[in-house]
C-alpha cells in the first residue's frame, strides 16, 4: 500500500480552485478523472509515474516554475516515482464552468417555463432584485419592469397578448455575467395575428439566477 499524497486547498471560489499536492516518497493520488481543464505549476523538481486507463503507464518530469496544461478528462493516478526525494506542485482547476453550466441550465429552465406558460416556473429563474427589459416600450431600453412583482405582471401579459406562443430553435451561451439566448419566436394574438420572427435575450446574472432580461425581436414589415 502506497502513502496518500497530502492535497491542501488555497483558493476555491467560482472561477478557480487551487490545491497545492505534497508527495511523499512513492506516495500516491489514488484513481481519479480530472472533471476541469487545469494547469500544473511543479514547487519541486521530481519525476511522476502515472497509471493510466487499460494498464498503460508512463513517466512525467517535472522541473520547477515550469508549467503545464491538460484538458477536462484526464483520468489517472499520479505517483511520486522518487523512493527517496518528496515533490510537490500546485494544481490550478478552471472551475467556472460549473457555474457556466448552472447559468445555462437557468437560461433552459425559463425557456421552457415560457413554453409551458408557466409563470410560477419563469419566477424562480429570476434573482430577487430583478428586472426585464421589452423588446417595445416609450424608454430607449424598451419597456422597463423592476422588481418580483413588476416582471411577474410583464411575464403574465405576455401570455395574455399570445394566445399561443412558441419559442424554439433555441440556442443559449454564457460569457462570465453575462448570458445570451437567441431563439424563434412564433405567436397568436386574441385577434388572429401571427407573429414569426427571431429574437434574443441577453440576461445578467446574480449567481446562478438572472438579475436583467433584456429582450430584442425582429420587426417584420
Amino acid at each position: 500500500m502506497r502513502a496518500q499524497a497530502e492535497p491542501h486547498v488555497h483558493i476555491d471560489d467560482d472561477r478557480f480552485r487551487v490545491t497545492e499536492w505534497r508527495f511523499a516518497p512513492g506516495a500516491e493520488t489514488g484513481w481519479h478523472r480530472h472533471g476541469h481543464d487545469y494547469v500544473i505549476v511543479p514547487l519541486t523538481d521530481g519525476s511522476l509515474a502515472l497509471d493510466l486507463p487499460e494498464g498503460q503507464k508512463a513517466q512525467a518530469s517535472l522541473t520547477q516554475g515550469v508549467p503545464y496544461s491538460r484538458r477536462e478528462g484526464v483520468e489517472h493516478n499520479v505517483i511520486n516515482a522518487s523512493t527517496t526525494a518528496p515533490l510537490a506542485f500546485l494544481e490550478v482547476e478552471v472551475v467556472d464552468d460549473e457555474v457556466a453550466h448552472r447559468r445555462l441550465a437557468t437560461m433552459e429552465r425559463l425557456m421552457n417555463a415560457f413554453n409551458s406558460r408557466d409563470v410560477d416556473g419563469l419566477m424562480t429563474c429570476m434573482a430577487e432584485d430583478c428586472a426585464f427589459h421589452a423588446s417595445a416600450g416609450k424608454e430607449v431600453e424598451g419597456a422597463i419592469h423592476r422588481g418580483r412583482a413588476a416582471v411577474r405582471a410583464a411575464y403574465i401579459a405576455i401570455f395574455e397578448t399570445f394566445v399561443e406562443a412558441a419559442w424554439s430553435e433555441g440556442k443559449n451561451v454564457v460569457a462570465g455575467e453575462t448570458g445570451l439566448s437567441n431563439w424563434r419566436f412564433v405567436g397568436k394574438t386574441r385577434e388572429g395575428h401571427t407573429v414569426d420572427v427571431r429574437g434574443c435575450d441577453i440576461f445578467h446574472f446574480d449567481g446562478d439566477l438572472i438579475a436583467l432580461k433584456d429582450s430584442y425581436r425582429k420587426a417584420r414589415v
